[in-house]
């Protein structure tokens, strides 16, 4: 994905099975931030700066949502223990992470692993990439959007 990509067209279900899909978020801009885990300490913290600020984002005529390759059941839990407004999206084969180029070589402790890459998608109306945050401060995401 790069800036002025459009949106990869895609399926996938959100923590209250609603199905979500490129067409339907066309017409509106787009926060798609992918994130590596539901419930860990800076996805947790990401998730709740976003919810704070929720309604700065409605206001200013966003969608927000967040992908993982975590199942719904996942998403079910972590959406209700922090109060997520916003869906979040299951993709467990993760073909639209990859898509996006937000899929790939992970370190931790010196192990090399795939798996999601921190990363948010800003989208206009027509669905045209405009911008992407590789380095995510998960405390101060909100700001980092809408600077």
């Amino acid at each position: 994905m790069k800036i002025g990509d459009k949106m990869p067209e895609f399926s996938a279900k959100d923590q209250n099975g609603k199905v979500w899909s490129a067409e339907a978020l066309r017409g509106k801009k787009t926060v798609l931030y992918a994130y590596p885990k539901d419930s860990t300490p800076g996805c947790t913290a990401e998730a709740c700066d976003l919810r704070d600020n929720y309604n700065r984002f409605l206001a200013l005529g966003y969608n927000v949502l967040g992908i993982s390759k975590d199942s719904v059941e996942s998403h079910v839990k972590f959406a209700a223990r922090y109060e997520l407004p916003f869906p979040l999206l299951s993709d467990p084969d993760h073909a639209l992470l990859e898509a996006l180029g937000a899929w790939g070589e992970k370190k931790l402790y010196g192990k090399v692993s795939m798996g999601t890459l921190r990363k948010t998608f800003i989208f206009d109306e027509e669905g045209r990439c405009t911008e992407i945050i590789d380095k995510v401060d998960t405390k101060n995401h909100t700001a980092q959007i809408l600077k």
